[in-house]
């Protein structure tokens, strides 16, 4: 018996009958033989954290751009902050935290410079739309390793897939890990949102929903052990009644709904950002327009793109892959003019 035997039958006896063994595994689009040490979901949660994509987030913007300060969220930490939030969630319930961590850390590699921002410019762009879940699958599966992909199990593809929104009208994740990632990614970036704005001066804890605060607690600290608390409790009794399902309770999933409400009528789509989220817009719509009429600018991966899939696929897997500095650079060289003579 090797080492991945051992750890395989070891989640035998750790993972709850509704949680997703390693050996239950759908498996991968393309058939390997199994590593000696680490589970299928172990090989996927490396692959995605050794992975260009994810080393690129770290200059990818959470909600404040191009900030002066180190202490601000980025999609980096963001990312982090998912996993950490979802490995306690998993552990408490009893699932797979390995798949509950590789879901983690690939849910927002397919997010575009500047954020929601650059993704409402894709969307409006593209004939087909554009969303950042759907993105992540495709950069996972066609564009990293110069498009061979990381040949990911099935069950970590369907959970990032299935990682936006929160209401039913949504895709559920197949798997309870991917379902409680769903749920810790809005944990995380509610109430990390909230900590940055306070940091930067456009709310303070007394401008917060009262009615919220009073349930999920009156710091940042409070509100994130209440909301985890609660989703494994709240997942626990629902799995004892035969609902295979995880959730909040309905009181603390209204605060945190009405917390969001908030954030979003406040700071993501409120007037206090709007100028320089239209500045954000407006550079990324003319790097895209650049490219567009100009494809053979682009690296020769991506010119390939454009022969097999169409101009717009081409464009919009270059502009997608971008930091926001390198989006930034990237404009500066083609529209800012130059100093040629001295």
């Amino acid at each position: 018996m090797n080492i991945r035997q051992k750890i395989e039958r070891n989640e035998g006896l750790c993972i709850i009958e509704n949680g997703a063994l390693s050996l239950n595994s759908k498996g991968r689009k393309k058939i390997e033989e199994k590593d000696d040490v680490r589970t299928c979901y172990m090989v996927d949660r490396d692959r995605i954290i050794h992975c260009k994509s994810f080393r690129r987030l770290k200059h990818k913007t959470q909600v404040y751009i191009q900030t002066s300060s180190d202490h601000y969220r980025t999609r980096l930490t963001h990312t982090l902050e998912v996993a950490q939030i979802a490995k306690t969630i998993g552990r408490g319930i009893g699932l797979n935290d390995d798949l509950i961590e590789a879901i983690a850390l690939g849910h927002d590699i397919g997010h575009v410079p500047f954020a929601h921002n650059g993704e409402e410019v894709l969307n409006d762009i593209l004939p087909g739309g554009f969303k950042h879940n759907q993105n992540s699958i495709r950069v996972l599966t066609k564009i990293e390793k110069l498009g061979k992909g990381l040949n990911l199990s099935l069950e970590v593809l369907d959970g990032i897939l299935n990682h936006s929104g929160f209401s039913e009208v949504y895709g559920k994740a197949a798997t309870l890990e991917g379902q409680v990632v769903r749920y810790s990614d809005k944990i995380a970036y509610v109430n990390h949102d909230i900590d940055d704005s306070i940091r930067a001066g456009l709310l303070t804890e007394e401008m917060l929903p009262l009615g919220a605060i009073k349930i999920l607690g009156a710091n940042h600290g409070s509100r994130i052990d209440t909301l985890v608390k609660d989703c494994i409790y709240n997942t626990i009794n629902n799995l004892d009644k035969g609902n295979i399902a995880v959730s909040l309770s309905e009181e603390v999933g209204n605060a945190l709904r009405d917390l969001r409400n908030f954030m979003f009528e406040n700071i993501y789509k409120g007037e206090i950002l709007q100028e320089e989220r239209q500045k954000a817009q407006f550079v990324l719509r003319q790097v895209y327009k650049y490219y567009y009429n100009k494809p053979q600018a682009m690296p020769d991966f991506y010119q390939k793109i454009v022969g097999d899939e169409g101009l717009h696929t081409g464009v919009s897997d270059y502009i997608s892959g971008m930091s926001d500095d390198y989006c930034l650079m990237l404009f500066n060289n083609i529209y800012v003019p130059k100093v040629v003579i001295y």
